[in-house]
């Protein structure tokens, strides 16, 4: 199966499933994410395979092993790149990094969008302010990404110096707390 077909059945499982839950997603105050809800009492993965703006990271997270360490107790603060981020990969790469000899490269990466914590944003706007404008943010997969902001939204720069934007913020899960981001983060070449 390629990656191609493995995200678009991915994409139609998670409509339907996102469909079912909208309606009483009002009540939660979270923010909609891939025109899904997202529900606080489920955990991150029950939450992100309803995204339509996931399948990516969703099908990268299947085949990196993480399924069961997301839904998890956590907490986990989990930086998610979103399928527009994940396209400024090229599709040769990111075909090869789905492959199974390519697993702990992938895991590394993936773990670099995790920090075993729930930080919300206004804590992590609180570390920036604290530590003069940028602060230190050590993830499981041994990465340390600088969080700055800019203007009223929070960035996160990689190991490499790439920049990542949080779109979305502070959505609550019952293992912790996905932040949107608009950019895959890759731990020191």
């Amino acid at each position: 199966m390629t990656f191609k077909t493995l995200i678009t059945a991915a994409l139609a499982a998670t409509t339907l499933a996102g469909a079912a839950f909208a309606e009483s997603h009002a009540a939660t105050g979270n923010p909609m994410v891939g025109g899904a809800a997202m529900f606080p009492e489920m955990n991150i993965v029950e939450n992100a395979v309803n995204s339509a703006d996931h399948t990516t990271l969703v099908a990268a997270v299947k085949a990196a092993g993480l399924v069961d360490t997301l839904m998890s107790e956590g907490p986990f603060t989990v930086f998610a790149p979103t399928n527009a981020a994940f396209d400024r990969i090229s599709d040769a790469s990111l075909n090869a990094l789905l492959q199974p000899e390519a697993k702990a490269q992938l895991t590394q990466i993936l773990t670099c969008h995790v920090v075993a914590a729930n930080a919300m944003s206004d804590a992590i706007a609180g570390m920036i302010a604290d530590d003069n404008g940028a602060h230190a943010v050590q993830t499981v997969g041994g990465c340390t990404l600088q969080a700055k902001m800019d203007g009223s939204s929070i960035t996160l720069t990689d190991e490499n110096g790439r920049d990542a934007t949080v779109t979305i913020a502070d959505v609550r899960q019952s293992n912790g707390v996905i932040h949107v981001i608009d950019r895959v983060l890759l731990p020191a070449q």
